[in-house]
């Protein structure tokens, strides 16, 4: 998911501003589907522009929007968010609705997935029952092929009544027909005849007595017979958001409460309640689903999915789904642990050569000292930790999730954690969430916007920093490879290290079930949502694509939201490491103060303070350690592990601290961007303090009950 605010120049947060400001001759068209059916692969093909995502006015959920131009005309395509159904059920089925009925979109595309076009079609006919004004493009045609799965696209298309294309979406050259449709359905003036579900005749008389009074008040404003089953199906957030639409209360007109309250006693007669009532609708869809792919699809398998259940027999099995879920984790970290060394050392050697640089150039103007200490070695030397130790393992990290997102693999991770995560009192949509923050625990709280239930998407949220994430894997690092596995040689060492950071995230996982259960029954009490887990095909992931949406639209926004206080906080560092009261420095005044605390923790003040002090981003706290021991002044770096591990042990580090470090490290607050994350979010500043202070406790608990123990028996 792309993490970015802004689109093509116009905000794409709002899409209402966008349609009041767009040329004349500018045509808003609505690009709807299904998860998973490529249509964000789509929409990127046809703007030639990679993906950018907003939020909608008062909802965390992303749109996008982007221009295209075919035969002279001038598209504004948004990508309203992937919907199952316009039967609203979440904020994204709500999005989805309103902006196909309220949006004053010119058009709506329609895209399906080709290896599964029945179940695409509930969305199809429920958006044919809006607007005539659409195109479907069934997308995926490859895959079909592969399957030997072959539809009559012109049968698909009478039976519609509207425009129908097959594209493969990967494929720039395959979208010209669609817009090449697309052309043809908005430069029609007058209506045709569309598909039409022919429901229970109790439903149709019932729909015959409403429709009438609202073509009196309503008029054209909106397809009549589709909001008379609405109104019938009593659906309360659609008759909020028409209110608004309409400027006033619908519900208020006298008239049509009079038919709506006598549509709904025919109904009561024949035994239909507002429950069966939908039931009945649903059951309509599935029926006209079936009758068109009866006769317009043909499979030449009937075991054409085969591949991908045996695939999925292994990989979501009770006996080996979580085994090759842990291998993979563990080879992913083993990749960011051992490739990111080299380039992290050529960053840095560059970074601090140009800091080098610097200094120079404030020597040849004779700048003050103290203007030198706090720009450079302050300022700048911290933002230049951050960037060499973050972009490195990002660089890579990031890419490696978004190749097993786009293979299919990352759905079948929640799949095998849903059952724990609903004990939990959440759903498995968290894991993918939580998977999200190993990278950045601020790009996993935006994550949380795909699940639908707003009090699971909060538990989400508060316990996403429970997963280290990028900026903590160099501290973690370190210290396993200094006290636990520096016995070994390479390559067997940075095996180790990955095995032992391994079973670190899954204490981390642990504590996230745990502490989910505990909201889910205190201050976030309901019962589990149930959720549609759809289990895509196994495809070749796109290696181009991914790795730029990964690197331009998580890497470096994340490093540019970490640089952005990491720069001030470099500041504050530089002053409370140079201010001294009497002869001792500020920053040993307060480790001091902290000291005893940080002893019942299994650390000591130094620790406690580099964490406070790296709050801003979590990859300057071992620095802060080295440079408060060394009492440098400034930033500095051992040359080697082994001189780093001799400065720890020189200042009383034992395996109790090592451990009580990294369990501090796996639980406390989450950094500042991460914080500022849950505020924008979640809008709360309560909930902004309960993400801070539930792993922050947590932390303190767990750490000094370790220390306790371990002294105890030591």
């Amino acid at each position: 998911m792309g993490l970015t605010s802004d689109s093509t120049g116009i905000k794409a947060i709002d899409c209402g501003p966008v349609i009041k400001k767009r040329a004349e001759d500018e045509k808003i068209v609505a690009l709807a589907g299904n998860p998973n059916v490529g249509k964000s692969t789509l929409f990127n093909s046809l703007t030639g522009m990679k993906q950018h995502t907003g939020n909608w006015p008062g909802k965390t959920v992303a749109s996008a929007l982007g221009y295209c131009g075919y035969a002279g005309m001038s598209y504004v395509l948004v990508d309203i968010p992937g919907t199952y159904s316009l039967m609203a059920h979440s904020a994204e089925e709500e999005v989805a609705r309103d902006f196909i009925c309220f949006g004053g979109n010119d058009a709506v595309v329609i895209v399906c997935d080709a290896t599964c076009l029945e179940r695409n079609l509930n969305l199809v006919l429920q958006t044919l029952e809006i607007t005539e004004k659409a195109v479907v493009c069934i997308n995926l045609m490859d895959e079909a092929k592969k399957k030997k799965i072959f539809i009559d696209l012109d049968a698909v298309s009478e039976k519609l009544g509207v425009p129908v294309v097959g594209t493969t979406a990967r494929k720039k050259k395959s979208a010209d027909k669609l817009m090449e449709s697309l052309n043809e359905v908005i430069s029609l003036n007058e209506k045709k005849d569309r598909f039409h579900i022919r429901y229970a005749e109790y439903i149709e008389n019932a729909v015959r007595i409403l429709q009438p009074t609202l073509e009196d008040k309503i008029k054209e404003r909106i397809d009549l017979r589709w909001l008379s089953l609405r109104l019938l199906d009593n659906d309360l957030s659609l008759t909020e958001a028409l209110n608004k639409f309409l400027g006033y209360d619908i519900l208020s007109d006298e008239d049509i409460n009079k038919a709506l309250t006598e549509a709904r006693r025919t109904l009561s007669e024949a035994g239909i309640g507002t429950d069966k009532l939908r039931d009945e609708i649903v059951s309509g869809l599935v029926r006209a689903a079936e009758d068109i792919c009866r006769e317009t699809v043909r499979f030449e398998k009937t075991d054409y999915n085969s591949k991908d259940r045996k695939i999925d027999m292994i990989l979501t099995s009770r006996l080996t789904g979580f085994p090759i879920m842990i291998l993979l984790v563990m080879f992913v970290f083993w990749l960011t642990i051992t490739a990111a060394n080299y380039p992290s050392r050529l960053l840095s050697d560059a970074l601090f050569w140009l800091q080098d640089v610097l200094t120079g150039a404030f020597r040849a103007v004779s700048a003050p000292d103290w203007l030198h200490g706090a720009l450079v070695l302050g300022v700048y030397r911290v933002l230049a930790w951050v960037v060499a130790v973050m972009l490195p393992p990002m660089a890579i990290f990031f890419p490696l999730f978004t190749l097993l997102e786009d293979s299919g693999y990352l759905p079948r991770v929640a799949f095998n954690l849903d059952k724990y995560f609903k004990k939990s009192g959440s759903c498995g949509k968290q894991a993918l969430t939580m998977c999200m923050g190993f990278g950045c625990n601020a790009a996993g709280v935006i994550g949380c916007r795909i699940i639908d239930s707003p009090r699971e998407r909060l538990i989400a949220t508060i316990t996403n920093s429970f997963v280290p994430c990028n900026g903590r894997f160099p501290a973690l690092i370190a210290i396993i490879t200094m006290f636990f596995t520096g016995v070994f040689i390479m390559p067997f060492q940075s095996l180790f290290s990955a095995v032992l950071l391994t079973c670190v995230i899954i204490l981390g996982v642990f504590m996230t079930l745990s502490i989910s259960k505990l909201l889910s029954v205190t201050v976030l009490k309901g019962l589990p949502s149930s959720f549609t887990l759809e289990l895509p095909s196994y495809r070749k992931p796109q290696i181009g694509r991914v790795l730029v949406r990964s690197i331009f639209d998580r890497t470096l926004f994340v490093l540019g939201r970490a640089a952005m206080v990491a720069a001030p906080a470099g500041l504050v560092i530089w002053m409370m490491a140079n201010i001294t009261i009497g002869d001792t420095t500020l920053l040993l005044h307060c480790s001091g103060f902290l000291d005893p605390f940080g002893r019942l923790l299994g650390m000591d003040g130094v620790i406690l303070m580099a964490f406070i002090l790296g709050f801003p981003a979590n990859e300057i706290v071992i620095p802060i350690v080295i440079m408060t021991y060394m009492a440098s002044g400034s930033i500095t770096e051992p040359d080697n592990l082994s001189e780093l591990k001799r400065l720890l042990t020189d200042n009383g580090w034992t395996w109790i601290t090592a451990i009580s470090t990294m369990l501090f490290s796996l639980m406390h607050w989450p950094c500042s961007t991460t914080c500022l994350t849950v505020r924008k979010e979640t809008q709360s500043l309560k909930w902004t303090a309960l993400a801070f202070l539930v792993p922050t406790l947590t932390g303190i608990i767990i750490c000094f009950i370790f220390a306790s123990i371990a002294r105890l028996f030591s």
